[in-house]
């Protein structure tokens, strides 16, 4: 199968940008305000054009100066003033990993001083490079999007994000520039894969994780809670296989989300979990447990991910003979409705104990797709009934004739039985316990059916 061509929309804040990234991929993915600077990092999704499959990836704006009295002025931008030189950065990974750049330019606006560094910029990368003279919504701005040319960065196509005016053309014209890639013919490893989650609440440290991982600053880090609004995704290999590592926005309570940005954040990190497999759950060790923590273990599990609780900032907590010890006490208590979860101590500021997060995460990853063998599977449910029967439902007990995996990933198992009513809810517990005893699925939800004997039924 042709790798998919990566196509990077870049350009100054408030062009529309993610209007149009999320007009490309269907859906709305990419967090779209009118205050610049809301889309601080990469957001990546795919599109289809003319038969072919197409990475977009969506950045923050580069704002390569700061016009006087912008803070006076629109108090609002705030944060787009604080990060201007990581945004930048963000930017230009993306503009360095992609095989086509979309520079989106504004054309009720004009040539700004910030379009032309942004297009010396791009013409220095020897790549593609298309204009999309945006907000083209009546005939005569189209006209008018012939200034562009003067950019000397490539083709212009007046466009309308919003109202889809232009872009199709704008895609011809990015088909036709990944076609001439002679790139494009290798082949991508399409195979199934791990994809991991760094979920937790804002600030317990989820960015630094992910860039400690990956060894370079692929994403905005800050002490300001908040900073990673969109849910990113970045590839990386690991024992030679691909490994896909999915940094989301912190998730709080859903009583203190915010109306606006903060809330479709919050929704896209939920997004974010549903699309891996394993959910790393981050705790801050200077704050200790909190009640967001285990609401945020129970998004997982209700997706029925796998879970790995990962305590960050190990290295600033004062620590005697039983502190690890105490704190493993007060996080089985916590979270006692998760399912042998494994624990690890970190600190992505000093790379503490790093070697063992994706070590952890894969082993889970492949308990997760791990298949009991049916004969195995049998004898543990025989050795479980013989150890604590069934308990006796007005004049009827249960009786279970056998068992088998049916399903992982994760993994389902099928009990056939006399009635799938006289399974009490404490007996279905038992035997999960049973199971995990000899095959304990850490931190993976096992899933238990019950069927009736020639029949249909399922608890």
């Amino acid at each position: 199968m042709a790798r998919k061509p990566l196509v990077a929309l870049v350009g100054r804040p408030n062009v529309g940008k993610s209007t149009l990234f999320n007009r490309l991929v269907g859906e709305r993915l990419a967090v779209t305000h009118d205050i610049p600077g809301t889309t601080r990092d990469r957001l990546q999704g795919e599109f289809e054009w003319r038969g072919r499959l197409f990475r977009v990836v969506d950045t923050g704006g580069i704002e390569v100066y700061q016009p006087r009295g912008t803070r006076d002025e629109n108090p609002l931008a705030e944060g787009s003033i604080e990060f201007v030189p990581e945004i930048k950065a963000q930017a230009l990974l993306a503009v360095q990993d992609a095989d086509v750049i979309v520079m989106l330019v504004d054309s009720m606006h004009g040539v700004t001083a910030a379009d032309e560094e942004i297009a010396e910029i791009l013409r220095r990368t020897h790549k593609p490079v298309l204009i999309a003279a945006n907000k083209a919504d009546h005939m005569n701005r189209f006209d008018d999007s012939v200034e562009f040319y003067g950019l000397g960065a490539g083709e212009v196509f007046p466009i309308s994000a919003i109202h889809g005016l232009g872009v199709g053309d704008l895609l011809d014209g990015v088909f036709t520039a990944a076609e001439s890639e002679s790139e494009l013919n290798a082949d991508e490893d399409e195979r199934e894969h791990l994809k991991i989650a760094i979920v937790g609440r804002p600030n317990v440290g989820k960015s630094s994780l992910l860039n400690r991982l990956l060894g370079n600053d692929r994403v905005i880090v800050s002490p300001i809670a908040g900073t990673t609004r969109d849910a990113i995704d970045t590839d990386i290999k690991y024992h030679d296989a691909p490994v896909t590592l999915i940094d989301t926005a912190g998730i709080r309570k859903r009583g203190k989300i915010e109306r606006g940005v903060e809330q479709f954040s919050v929704l896209r990190a939920l997004r974010a979990i549903d699309r891996a497999d394993v959910a790393l759950l981050l705790i801050d060790a200077t704050t200790g447990i909190t009640e967001q923590d285990q609401h945020i273990a129970g998004y997982v599990l209700d997706a029925n991910k796998s879970i790995v609780i990962v305590v960050n900032k190990w290295d600033a907590v004062e620590k005697n003979a039983y502190t690890m010890t105490e704190f493993d006490a007060a996080i089985r208590e916590k979270f006692d409705f998760v399912p042998n979860a494994p624990m690890i101590y970190i600190s992505a500021l000093t790379g503490q104990r790093i070697h063992l997060v994706l070590e952890t995460a894969q082993r889970v990853w492949e308990a997760r797709h791990y298949r009991i063998p049916t004969a195995e599977l049998n004898r543990v449910m025989r050795d479980a009934v013989q150890k604590h029967p069934p308990a006796l439902k007005s004049t009827r007990r249960l009786k279970l004739m056998y068992a088998t995996q049916v399903a992982v990933d994760p993994p389902l198992i099928l009990f056939h039985v006399n009635d799938p009513k006289l399974v009490h809810f404490t007996y279905k517990r038992y035997l999960e316990n049973q199971i995990r005893a000899e095959y304990p699925f850490e931190g993976t939800p096992l899933r238990l059916s019950f069927r009736a004997r020639g029949g249909l039924k399922d608890d």
